[in-house]
């Protein structure tokens, strides 16, 4: 997987909340999906820094994370 921090980011992105950060506030994150990748950032901090993963690593780790809820 090639996970990359990046300051820059695709203009014209539709950020999205994760449905698990509830109204409290706390720890969440929102993803936007780009053409080729899927970056995250910190929804608390949307100016700081953006996480920019493969669609495919991203897949995997929806992937990933939805099978261990189901333990």
């Amino acid at each position: 997987m090639n996970n990359t921090e990046s300051s820059t980011v695709e203009s014209g992105l539709v950020w999205v909340k994760s449905s698990y950060s509830g109204t409290e506030g706390g720890q969440c994150v929102e993803v936007a999906a780009g053409t080729t990748v899927v970056h995250v950032r910190d929804s608390k901090d949307t100016a700081g820094p953006v996480l920019t993963v493969s669609r495919e690593a991203w897949a995997g780790f929806v992937g990933l994370t939805s099978s261990v809820r189901g333990l």
